[in-house]
């Protein structure tokens, strides 16, 4: 039997006596053979008009647009693989064509944590044909944005979703952004009905595997606690001669009703950082030179979060950034108060080195929501800047000692029990520029950076999944 492949452009084939191969089109103006319509690439709708084709045990499904090619035996490879293993899902490496150059475009492997709606699959995936029509079978809800993205979770609750180790096709990139500016897609307004569903999806696997958050979430009572100050702004820094002094002004700006300080924590710089934060005489700048050698940024907030003169509450400035104007501690602390959560997050602006601000601009991360912000937040990337913490809450989770996600390790643990507040309105400056450490990372960098945040993921699915089946079983036992 041939093994069916649905495509969205044209395939010639060495070789036809293996494949069956489908165009999807995004219009019905032509009635070919072989050809199936749907208008959006990623809908449910397009899954139904799939399974009504098939016929083969797995399938190939083109899952992005644009021109891909392959050679048949690899295909062929690839299938004998995945029908051994008996995956749900398999994918695999590819090559990349951009700018006249083809390089390796390896991916990373599925885990239980890899739930963001953005996991690099590449171009082509091979899928189990009697998942998807159990899948269609059970239908809840019909999705135009989100039908490839809930499909997937599903086969990752029904079988292995496996990464099999061949480069079997090509793909023409044509979205040749900076990974610095792709990162941001999600947060984009014009893409707000297709969050909304892909949040839908997420929560419904959250739900499905037992790893849902519900509120009420706690409060914190900031009464209670006596500090030496009420705020502390936290900078680590490592070289930042060109940047740390304007950081340094514009915390030393701040106006409130409260005592603050600054603790910069310079992990050994070798430029003229610690020449610069020496020349300024204000007895608010705590400037701590850690004993280890060994911390990143995590490592250097936990060294700044213990030490004896931070505040109640800890508020991130990143060395290289600024606060907006005279009013963003204020605001933060005024919003802890109010709220009497365990951790605030404001909305920041990005510029360039002038303070001119550069796309996407603003960044407010609106898909929060009180209820289900803390589920979601394990489907996206980051959750936004600056970041404040109440300061007991912080020293008991602690920072990964990394330097990078250190900040959405406790970010998801504080969410998984803890009330987060927001801020909408930007409060803060982030620069970015060309020699900037994440304007434009290569591909290994970024799968480094995307397989520590599935393993957080993971490691915090799997602590709900605990915390669900407590009260599960508390309830059943009052019952």
């Amino acid at each position: 039997m041939k093994t069916d492949i649905f495509l969205y452009n044209k395939h010639l084939f060495n070789d036809n006596t293996h494949f069956n191969s489908w165009v999807i089109s995004p219009d019905n103006s032509t009635d070919e053979v072989g050809q199936i319509f749907s208008p959006s690439t990623e809908s449910t709708d397009l899954l139904i008009e799939i399974a009504n084709k098939v016929t083969s045990d797995y399938f190939f499904l083109q899952v992005k647009t644009g021109n891909i090619s392959f050679d048949d035996a690899n295909l062929i490879e690839w299938l004998t693989t995945t029908r051994e293993l008996g995956s749900a899902l398999s994918y695999c490496h590819y090559w990349q064509h951009a700018n006249d150059e083809v390089t390796r475009h390896n991916v990373i492997e599925y885990t239980e944590g890899s739930i963001r709606d953005d996991f690099n699959v590449g171009a082509l995936v091979l899928i189990k044909t009697s998942l998807l029509h159990e899948y269609i079978k059970n239908l809840q809800e019909k999705y135009l944005y989100a039908g490839w993205y809930s499909f997937r979770l599903f086969l990752s609750r029904k079988g292995s979703i496996e990464l099999v180790n061949n480069y079997a096709y090509s793909t023409y990139e044509t979205d040749l952004r900076a990974s610095g500016v792709k990162q941001f897609d999600y947060v984009n307004p014009n893409n707000r009905d297709r969050q909304i569903e892909m949040e839908k999806a997420a929560t419904h696997h959250l739900q499905e595997i037992g790893a849902l958050v519900k509120p009420p979430f706690k409060e914190v009572n900031p009464d209670q606690e006596i500090f030496p100050a009420e705020a502390s702004v936290i900078i680590p820094v490592l070289n930042r001669e060109k940047t740390i002094a304007d950081a340094i002004k514009s915390v030393l700006a701040q106006q409130t009703d409260f005592i603050f300080n600054l603790i910069i924590v310079n992990n050994h710089s070798t430029d003229d950082t610690p020449k610069i934060i020496d020349s300024f005489n204000d007895r608010r700048i705590i400037h701590h030179v850690p004993q280890r050698t060994d911390l990143g940024i995590g490592g250097c907030w936990n060294e700044a979060i213990n030490h004896e003169a931070c505040g109640k509450f800890a508020i991130q400035l990143d060395s290289d950034d600024l606060y907006l104007d005279e009013t963003t501690l204020q605001k933060i602390v005024d919003e802890f108060r109010r709220q009497r959560c365990a951790m605030v997050i404001g909305s920041y602006r990005m510029v360039n080195f002038n303070l001119e601000e550069i796309p996407p601009g603003v960044i407010d991360h609106r898909e929060w929501s009180d209820n289900n912000g803390p589920n979601n937040a394990l489907r996206i990337n980051g959750l936004g800047a600056p970041r404040a913490f109440f300061t007991p809450i912080i020293r008991q989770l602690q920072f990964p000692n990394v330097s990078y996600g250190e900040d959405y390790a406790v970010a998801i643990a504080i969410s998984r029990q803890w009330k987060i507040g927001r801020i909408y309105e930007p409060i803060y400056l982030c620069r970015r520029w060309d020699n900037n450490t994440d304007s434009n990372l290569s591909i290994e960098k970024i799968n480094q950076h995307n397989r520590y945040k599935d393993k957080l993921r993971t490691s915090e699915i799997r602590i709900r999944k605990t915390m669900s089946s407590k009260i599960v079983n508390k309830k059943s036992t009052t019952c």
